[in-house]
C-alpha cells in the first residue's frame, strides 16, 4: 500500500511511467507481475495499475480488465484515500467507478462509527467524482478531516447543480457528473446521517426541488423509479436531520418559514403522487411529507384533492404508526377548510363516511384501550389534541359533515374535565363542537348524557379562552352560537362564575366591536350583569 501510495502520487504529479521501480523498468509490467503473484487478488495493486494504464494508455498493453474482489477494512480505508487520483486523471472505466460507490458504502455503513477522517475522504472521494476541482496537496494530505466543513458546502453545491439540471430526459445523455451525482445520493444521504454539515439556511428548501426533479425522473424511468424514490426520502424534504424529529412535541410544534409566494397548489401535487406511492410500505417517508405540507400549510390543488384525502385516511388508519397517524392528522388539520367546505364529491362515502372515523383512529387506535400517559397514544396530548379539536370544530361547521361526526361524541365527552383544566383554548373548540352537532335534528344519543354543570363548565372555560383565538375569524364568528348556548346553561352559575365572566366579555367586547359580533356579546353581558345583580339584592 505505501508503495502504491508513491505511485499514485507519481502520476498525480505527472511524471513519466518509467524508472519507478528501478532503471529501466516499465512499472505497469512491475505492478502486473505484483498482481500475478498474489494467492488473492489485491484490490490495492489492481487500482494502481489500472491507474496507470488509464493515465498512460501504453499501446503494447492488451489486458482484459481484472474484477476487484472483497475489500478488508484496512484496504477501503486506503482506497478511500487513493481513488480520488483515479478521477483527477480525467479517465476512471466502470471498475474503477464501481470500486469508489462500493468503498464509500461500505466505509460509512460500517457497524462501528467511521472516524472524521475516513467521513472527509469519502466525502472529497465524492467531490472528485462529480466533477468538483481540488489542489493536489488537499488530495495527497491524509488526514482531511480539518476540511470537513469545507468539502460538504463543495458537495452539497454540486449536488443542487447536478440535480437541479435533470429534465426528464434519458439518463445516459447527461453529463458525467450528473449520473454519477445520481448514482452517490445514497451516499450523501448517508454523510448527512453521520454528521456531515447541512446545507446552508439560506438554502433551506432546495433539496425539495431535488426530490422533485429526482421523483420526476423516477416516474419517467422505469429503469431507475425504485432505487430512485429509496433516494429521495432520505433527504427528507428539509424537515429535519437530528433526532428531535422523532420527539412527539416536535411533530406539533415544527414549523418550516417559507417566504416565497412563487408556488401554487399545483407545484406539490407531485407529493400526493409520491405519497400514494409509500404511504404502504414507507410510513418514515410518508410521516415527512405529511409534515412538510402541514408545516407549510400548503394544500395540493383541486383535481389531486381526492386522491390526498384517501391517502390521509389510508395514513390515519389504526395499524399505521404514532408518528404517521398524528402527521396525517395534523395534515387534514392544516386543511380542515378546504375539507370543511366539502358538500357532495364524486366519492362521498369515501370522504363522509371513512374520513371522520380514520380522525378517531388517528388519536384513538384501539378504542377502550388503556395507554400510559407518556406514551404517543396518550388519552390526551395538549398539542394532538388541540390540532384534533379544531379540525372537528371546522369541520362541524358544515350540516352535512355533523352526521359522520357522530363517532367523535363519545370521546370529546371523556375529554371535558381535561380540555376545561387546560390553559389553552381546548374547551372552547369542545364546547363549539357539541353545540353545533345539537343543531341536528337527530342529535347523537350521547349528547344527552352530558350534565347541565359540565355544559356550564364548558361555557365558562370557553369564554376565559376566547380571547386566545381573537386572530381565528371562524372562530369570532361561532361567538353567537356560543352566546346561545351559554344562556341556557348560566342559570346555576356562581356568583364568582358570573363577575369572571363579565371580565372576560367586557375584555373580548373591545376585539370583536368592529367585526358584527359585539351586540350578541354586549346581550350576554347584560344578561349576566342582572343576574349578579340578584346576587347582591
Amino acid at each position: 500500500m505505501a508503495l502504491c501510495h508513491l505511485y499514485c502520487n507519481r502520476i498525480l504529479q505527472g511524471h513519466p511511467p518509467y524508472g519507478f521501480i528501478g532503471q529501466g523498468s516499465t512499472d505497469y509490467f512491475v505492478f502486473r507481475r505484483m498482481l500475478e503473484r498474489a494467492k488473492v487478488k489485491d484490490n490495492v495493486v489492481i487500482a494502481t495499475t489500472k491507474l496507470f494504464v488509464a493515465k498512460y494508455k501504453p499501446p503494447f498493453v492488451s489486458w482484459s480488465s481484472p474484477k476487484f474482489g472483497a475489500c478488508p477494512d484496512p484496504v477501503l480505508e486506503w482506497l478511500s484515500h487513493a481513488l480520488p487520483f483515479h478521477f483527477v486523471t480525467g479517465r476512471v472505466d466502470e471498475d474503477v467507478e464501481k470500486l469508489a460507490i462500493t468503498v464509500i458504502s461500505k466505509l460509512l455503513s460500517s457497524p462501528s462509527s467511521p472516524s472524521p477522517q475516513i467521513i472527509a475522504n469519502c466525502t472529497l472521494l465524492a467531490c472528485v467524482m462529480v466533477g468538483i476541482q481540488f489542489d493536489k496537496k488537499d488530495i495527497v494530505r491524509v488526514d482531511k478531516s480539518s476540511a470537513l466543513h469545507q468539502l460538504a458546502e463543495s458537495i452539497w453545491a454540486q449536488f443542487r447543480k447536478a440535480f437541479w439540471a435533470l429534465d426528464g430526459s434519458d439518463l445516459d445523455s447527461d453529463s458525467t457528473g450528473c449520473r454519477r451525482a445520481w448514482d452517490l445520493t445514497d451516499v450523501i444521504c448517508r454523510m448527512l446521517q453521520l454528521g456531515l454539515p447541512d446545507p446552508p439556511p439560506s438554502q433551506e428548501m432546495w433539496n425539495l426541488g431535488v426530490c422533485r426533479k429526482i421523483y420526476s425522473r423516477a416516474r419517467s424511468s422505469e429503469r431507475h423509479q425504485s432505487a430512485a424514490l429509496r433516494k429521495v426520502q432520505r433527504f427528507r424534504f428539509a424537515v429535519v436531520t437530528d433526532e428531535s424529529r422523532w420527539d412527539p412535541a416536535w411533530l406539533w410544534q415544527h414549523q418550516i418559514s417559507w417566504k416565497s409566494n412563487s408556488h401554487s397548489p399545483k407545484d406539490f401535487d407531485w407529493l400526493v403522487d409520491y405519497l400514494g406511492d409509500i404511504c404502504s410500505n414507507d410510513h418514515e417517508t410518508a410521516g415527512d411529507i405529511l409534515v412538510l405540507l402541514s408545516s407549510m400549510r400548503v394544500n395540493c390543488s383541486p383535481a389531486k384533492q381526492h386522491q390526498y384525502i384517501e391517502k390521509l385516511i389510508a395514513c390515519m388508519g389504526s395499524s399505521m404508526p404514532p408518528r404517521l397517524r398524528h402527521a396525517a392528522l395534523r395534515a387534514a388539520h392544516s386543511s380542515r377548510e378546504v375539507l370543511a367546505f366539502i358538500n357532495v364529491v364524486d366519492d362521498a362515502d369515501m370522504v363522509l363516511t371513512k374520513f371522520s372515523p380514520a380522525i378517531l383512529t388517528a388519536v384513538c387506535p384501539q378504542p377502550g384501550a388503556t395507554s400510559t400517559d407518556g406514551g404517543p397514544d396518550c388519552f390526551f396530548h395538549p398539542d394532538r389534541d388541540l390540532y384534533y379539536l379544531e379540525l372537528i370544530f371546522a369541520l362541524a361547521k358544515n350540516s352535512y359533515w355533523r352526521p359522520h361526526l357522530h363517532c367523535q361524541i363519545d370521546r370529546a365527552i371523556r375529554m371535558i374535565a381535561v380540555c376545561c383544566e387546560s390553559p389553552e383554548p381546548h374547551a372552547f373548540y369542545l364546547a363549539g363542537i357539541f353545540l353545533r352537532m345539537t343543531l341536528e335534528q337527530v342529535s347523537a344519543t350521547s349528547l344527552s348524557s352530558i350534565t347541565d354543570q359540565q355544559w356550564w363548565n364548558m361555557m365558562k372555560k370557553a369564554w376565559w379562552s376566547a380571547f386566545l383565538i381573537m386572530n381565528n375569524a371562524r372562530c369570532i364568528e361561532f361567538l353567537p352560537v356560543l352566546v346561545e348556548g351559554t344562556k341556557k346553561y348560566m342559570c346555576i352559575a356562581s356568583k364568582y362564575d358570573l363577575e369572571q365572566l363579565i371580565r372576560r366579555m367586557d375584555r373580548l367586547i373591545v376585539g370583536v366591536e368592529m367585526r358584527g359580533v359585539d351586540v350578541a356579546v354586549k346581550e350576554l353581558r347584560g344578561i349576566a350583569n342582572d343576574m349578579l345583580a340578584k346576587f347582591s339584592s
